[in-house]
């Protein structure tokens, strides 16, 4: 049986972008060849840490949700921490109220990235009534 997870990884600062891409598409290989499917995935960019890592206080953020058996997870963070460039990573399992949230937050996203506004941010509109009954400052 499958299960749904969301990982995050840290990049070390001092990578090129090229060597970025290069790490982030040996995790999703490593994904794939695992059997596992990438549902989505987001590069956060160059954040701030809480504390340093490393003697680094920023690194390059990195998320894939994706679907896979439960013993490929064992074998993923141990690439993790194999790989001298990942600083930190996180892995979780996402239960159906997880899986929700995440959709929602990316529908949001597009929403936002094609110049929509979400509905709780549109200006209200009034009615005709309503413009009529309110006087004009």
């Amino acid at each position: 049986m499958t299960n749904r997870y969301e990982t995050v990884f840290i990049l070390t600062p001092v990578l090129s972008e090229d060597q970025t891409k290069e790490a982030v598409k040996k995790v999703k290989d490593l994904i794939k060849k695992g059997r596992g499917k990438v549902h989505h995935e987001e590069s956060w960019g160059m954040r701030k840490l809480a504390y340093p890592i490393q003697k680094k206080s920023t690194g390059f953020y990195h998320l894939f949700e994706f679907e896979s058996e439960a013993p490929f997870v064992d074998k993923l963070e141990t690439e993790y921490r194999r790989d001298e460039r990942i600083l930190r990573f996180m892995t979780v399992k996402m239960d159906k109220h997880h899986q929700a949230f995440a959709d929602r937050r990316r529908n949001k996203q597009s929403a936002a990235s094609n110049g929509e506004a979400p509905a709780a941010e549109r200006p209200a509109r009034r009615s005709k009534e309503e413009s009529a009954n309110q006087p004009n400052s």
